[in-house]
C-alpha cells in the first residue's frame, strides 16, 4: 500500500510542477506546424498522418511500457523471473522508442528536403 501512495503523491507532484508548462500558450504558430498541403492528395494525407498522429502515440506507448517494465523491474523483489522480465520489456521499450524517434527525425528530414527542392 505503501508503494501505491508514494507512486500516486509522486504523480500528482509532477503535475503540479508541469502545470505551468501547461498553461503556456502559443500566439502565432508556425505558419508549416501542420504541413501546408492544399491539394489534399493521399501523400500530404498520409505524411499527415504519420508524423502529427501515428508517431506520437506511438511514442506515448513506448514510454507507457517503460513505466511498466520500471514498475516490474521494481516490484520484482528476489523473484530473479519478474526481474528478467521488468529488464526485457525496459530494453524493448527504450529500443523501440528509438526506433520511434529517429523514425521522426528521418520523415522530417525527408519532407524537409521535399520542401526545399520544390
Amino acid at each position: 500500500m505503501k508503494k501505491l501512495s508514494t507512486l500516486v503523491l509522486s504523480m500528482v507532484l509532477t503535475f503540479l510542477v508541469a502545470r505551468p508548462a501547461l498553461a503556456v500558450t502559443v500566439t502565432n504558430p508556425d505558419a508549416n506546424y501542420f504541413l501546408s498541403f492544399t491539394d489534399n492528395s493521399f501523400k500530404g494525407i498520409l505524411v499527415f498522418f504519420v508524423t502529427k498522429i501515428f508517431l506520437p502515440f506511438a511514442g506515448t506507448i513506448a514510454i507507457l511500457f517503460i513505466i511498466v517494465g520500471g514498475y516490474q523491474y521494481m516490484t520484482a523483489g528476489v523473484n530473479e523471473e519478474l526481474a528478467e522480465q521488468g529488464k526485457k520489456t525496459l530494453r524493448n521499450a527504450v529500443i523501440g522508442l528509438a526506433i520511434i524517434i529517429l523514425s521522426y527525425l528521418i520523415v522530417n528530414a525527408i519532407i524537409t528536403a521535399l520542401a526545399s527542392s520544390s
